[in-house]
């Protein structure tokens, strides 16, 4: 598997965390009072969210990933689904290494 693949699929895994924390584990404990769900799904979704900058900077100095393309996954990473819509220039990118 190419850093550019992995870096799509964590960075698609992250979007997901991202989702569930804000549509069912921020519900759970604000409307049924359970707060475990936040903190499981809130640790999960801030490993990737590491691991998605990690690999974004290794994809930076490894692959050439464009700087102005790794922005842009950052900036689209504390959006939700914003990973979703960078997942274009990722493959974009990952296209013209081939």
């Amino acid at each position: 598997m190419t850093l550019m693949r992995i870096l799509r699929l964590v960075s698609f895994l992250e979007g997901v965390s991202y989702l569930v924390l804000l549509l069912v584990a921020m519900p759970l404990k604000y409307v049924f009072h359970q707060e475990m769900a936040v903190k499981m799904t809130g640790a999960l979704h801030g490993g990737l969210f590491i691991a998605l900058a990690g690999i974004a900077l290794f994809a930076l100095l490894l692959v050439k990933l464009p700087l102005k393309t790794a922005l842009l996954l950052g900036l689209a990473s504390i959006i939700p689904a914003g990973t979703f819509f960078a997942d274009r220039l990722l493959k974009k990118h990952e296209q013209t290494l081939t």
